[in-house]
């Protein structure tokens, strides 16, 4: 009965390709972002990420249902890009700073990730694995028990250099760079051409 409902609309009435399809059946994956990371990451090499593809592409690639983007602390300033992430649908997270400090550190979202990932573990049974998006070695601990329990998919590093040395020893289907020409093809923000 579900499916004579949806099988009457057309595709461009759905928000997502995965609204109904043989897929729905299998169970999804869920990305943790180190937004200031992937951000510092391809900036230093000159590009930047468009959100809208990026999703788009974590979704199709490695069947990411739920995405969330962590970054340090809410600026005003800054409103524009956190509605731009919503909108592309990720799910943005920000770290708890009091008042006083804001202005003096860091974004720091490593343990927020971390905890996260981990509540999803064990609250959460509908997903299969966890893709990451950092070159942060502060994450080496929770990528080993991910992949010894089965539960990694894998992690993408914003480029080489942001890689750190900690994951010298992945093994190659564990990771990927998203400044590798097939994924940022996919990815990259491109300028509109003005008439």
């Amino acid at each position: 009965m579900e499916y004579a409902r949806f099988a009457r609309m057309r595709s461009q009435d759905l928000p997502f390709q995965l609204c109904y399809n043989r897929n729905m059946k299998k169970k999804s994956n869920l990305a943790f972002i180190d937004g200031q990371n992937l951000y510092l990451g391809t900036m230093q090499n000159n590009w930047a990420v468009d959100y809208r593809k990026f999703r788009i592409y974590l979704r199709d690639k490695y069947h990411v249902e739920e995405a969330y983007y962590f970054l340090g602390y809410i600026d005003e300033e800054e409103r524009e890009l956190y509605n731009n992430l919503q909108k592309a649908g990720f799910i943005v997270c920000f770290r708890e700073h009091s008042v006083a400090l804001k202005a003096a550190k860091k974004g720091n979202v490593d343990t927020d990730i971390v905890f996260e990932a981990m509540k999803s573990l064990i609250e959460n049974d509908k997903f299969r694995k966890i893709l990451l998006i950092s070159g942060d070695g502060d994450y080496k601990k929770l990528v080993d028990y991910l992949i010894k329990k089965k539960r990694f998919e894998r992690i993408l590093f914003p480029n080489k250099q942001f890689a750190s040395s900690l994951y010298n020893r992945l093994a190659p289907n564990f990771f990927d760079y998203l400044e590798n020409p097939g994924v940022k093809s996919k990815i990259a923000y491109k300028k509109k051409r003005s008439p």
